[in-house]
């Protein structure tokens, strides 16, 4: 298969949205990462992406609208069936990087939900993004575009280095804004749950919804065992309703090592690490954001793939403070490194 490598001009855009109607994939730019898309209700489509990226047909996807009339045809009840805080939600942060999870209406195929009675659905900022689904005239369902497993691409290159040859198209945009995917708040049960942290924290949806807002407990926990796709998937009765829960996520090739510590510690710590590695013949390199949690949260998969690409074999990462937005970098670096943190 040949990929087109299409711009974000008109004739581009009407192109993408047609190769989306005709049941292909093609790969565009949101605020957060870029996404793979493909018709959300068109079971055969979205089986086509889980395809493409070698990803467990049970890790549901998003699926992104243009406006907010997009949203109720997917929904059980229509309208009526939004619950108020998601139109309270909507009215704030609407388009913008947060994913929220609804009762799914018959409109949209298990294949698109990963066998779930929910769905879950996000309104982009991303002019690029939303102009494609116009196009496509049809809700896109859309994960990362990158194999499953992998940091997240946040540029057109990035994708190529994983789909060139897998997929259809690709919109080659700008460098995403933000750099790590959407918040996804549950709002299928009595209190609104985070069940992937993002960019939107639990303290600004608490504040849009004047309400408690909680983050799942398992977010605090190290999984017993994370199934990993390349090796077959393990049998659990565990169904995830958000992408990034169940699997392994976010790992380059190299081995990612957290270290806690200040400055001072930390430097100490990496350098006795990168000694180590070096006598063993392995490349290190050392990654430092300090306290900038936005600028981790935009470098951090940038940088995992840079070094790839620069053939480290190991990469020490300071943490960041586990609180707001520190928190959702936090959970991308945790699960790059395997939950493999130097104290």
């Amino acid at each position: 298969m040949t990929t087109e490598r299409l711009t974000t001009e008109l004739g581009d855009i009407l192109r993408a949205g047609e190769i989306i109607r005709d049941g292909g994939l093609v790969a565009f730019p949101t605020e957060t990462v870029y996404g793979l898309g493909a018709n959300a209700l068109d079971a055969e489509a979205v089986r086509s992406v889980y395809r493409a990226k070698g990803r467990p047909s049970d890790n549901p996807m998003i699926v992104h609208i243009a406006d907010l009339r997009g949203l109720y045809p997917l929904v059980r009840g229509g309208k009526d069936g939004v619950p108020e805080a998601a139109l309270k939600a909507a009215g704030r942060i609407w388009p913008g990087p947060l994913t929220m999870i609804f009762q799914k209406s018959d409109l949209v195929p298990y294949a698109t939900t990963g066998g779930l009675e929910t769905v879950a659905v996000r309104m982009p900022s991303n002019e690029t993004a939303r102009r494609l689904i116009a196009a496509a005239d049809r809700p896109v369902a859309a994960p990362s575009a990158n194999l499953s497993g992998k940091p997240s691409p946040t540029t057109a290159e990035d994708v190529l280095e994983d789909m060139d040859g897998r997929i259809e198209a690709v919109i080659m945009g700008e460098q995403c804004e933000v750099g790590i995917e959407s918040t996804v708040l549950d709002l299928t049960g009595e209190v609104p749950t985070i069940l992937r942290p993002g960019v939107i924290t639990a303290e600004v949806l608490a504040e849009v919804l004047g309400c408690e807002v909680v983050y799942y407990q398992a977010l605090f926990e190290k999984p017993e065992e994370t199934a990993d796709p390349e090796d077959g998937v393990a049998h659990t009765e565990f169904r995830p309703k958000s992408p990034g829960m169940k699997y392994k996520h976010y790992s380059p090739k190299a081995r990612v090592i957290l270290i806690e510590g200040t400055d001072e510690d930390f430097n100490k710590k990496a350098k006795v690490a990168g000694i180590a590695a070096i006598r063993r013949g392995l490349k290190p390199a050392v990654i430092d954001y300090g306290e900038d949690e936005r600028k981790a949260a935009h470098d951090l998969f940038a940088d995992l793939r840079e070094l790839d690409r620069q053939g480290y074999d190991i990469i020490y990462i300071r943490t960041l403070e586990e609180s707001g937005l520190g928190f959702s970098v936090m959970n991308r670096m945790l699960k790059s490194a395997g939950y493999d943190v130097v104290k």
